[in-house]
């Protein structure tokens, strides 16, 4: 008769997937290791912001699919969205670790990071879960939070970064680059009068990163194609306020066409978007972009 594996169960919302999120995937996968178990994750899905503060909800940094590659990637081999609701809020703190193991039965632990709360009203904390797991037989990790630079990495620190235009410290905190993904879609082909095609992604993220150019990986079919990118809402050709669009002009190889899906991977801010006298100051800048962008991404001549 087979026994199933127990099961060492990272809880949170795990947005960004960064370096603190890896940290406590790292304890579980340590655990699981220990007495052959497997990795869970505990996830939520509309984030608890989006029901408990609906006015200020907090904008995503990634899609579910997005989050949960990053979190296969990081170890979990089993990843649960739980739909957060005023009645999954409403569970007390005393009562979560008994829901943990009605959910999940074979689980032995749970691994969060230091400040984690939980339960009604959020009454619960870190030292709490240790004894309310305890009266459950469960064991519990406390993770302590990873700092980068004089701060704490952050979901929130990551956002204000992509925001500003700190693609760099963005980055670093993420540990895998930044990423849109999307469709590529038709556009007006103005790229090709001056010399610079483009593909466009059809994006529409939560979180807006800053507008501007960047060099940039397109990666469709397996093949990372180095390209320079805009994101923005194309001020020169534009005659008015238009919703952003993500475009690249792919440096090396063959661009994908409309209708292939790609990853647009985000790998150096090179500049704030600008709106020029014409076409023929755009063509130049470009031409100057281009150049720093193969420069940032490796490429020789």
């Amino acid at each position: 008769m087979s026994v199933e594996p127990s099961i060492h169960l990272a809880i949170g919302a795990f947005d960004g997937v960064h370096l603190g999120h890896r940290a406590v995937l790292h304890s579980a996968r340590e655990a699981a290791r220990a007495d052959g178990g497997i990795v869970g994750v505990l996830t939520y899905d509309p984030h608890p912001s989006k029901v408990l503060r609906p006015e200020a909800a907090v904008p995503l940094i990634f899609t579910r699919a997005q989050k949960d590659d990053r979190l296969t990637e990081a170890g979990a081999q089993l990843i649960h969205h739980e739909k957060f609701d005023r009645a999954h809020a409403g569970i007390e703190a005393a009562d979560f670790p008994k829901w943990l193991k009605q959910t999940f039965p074979h689980l032995k632990s749970l691994h969060v990071g230091s400040n984690f709360q939980y339960g009604r009203g959020r009454a619960g904390n870190g030292e709490t879960l240790i004894a309310h797991g305890a009266a459950e037989g469960l064991g519990v990790r406390l993770v302590s939070a990873v700092g980068l630079g004089d701060e704490t990495v952050s979901s929130s620190r990551i956002r204000q970064c992509l925001a500003s235009g700190d693609l760099d410290l963005a980055n670093a905190m993420l540990l895998r680059p930044y990423e849109a993904e999307g469709t590529i879609i038709g556009g007006r082909r103005l790229g090709r009068t001056i010399g610079f095609p483009t593909v466009n992604i059809a994006w529409e993220p939560e979180l807006k990163p800053a507008f501007g150019v960047y060099a940039v990986e397109v990666i469709f079919e397996g093949e990372a194609m180095p390209a320079v990118a805009n994101y923005g809402q194309r001020p020169t050709v534009e005659s008015g306020p238009v919703a952003p669009l993500l475009e690249a002009h792919v440096l090396r190889g063959t661009a994908p066409t409309t209708g292939d899906a790609v990853r647009i991977r985000w790998v150096r801010r090179l500049r704030s978007e600008q709106k020029f006298a014409d076409l023929a100051a755009l063509q130049a800048q470009i031409a100057k972009d281009s150049a720093q962008a193969k420069q940032a991404l490796g490429l020789l001549g």
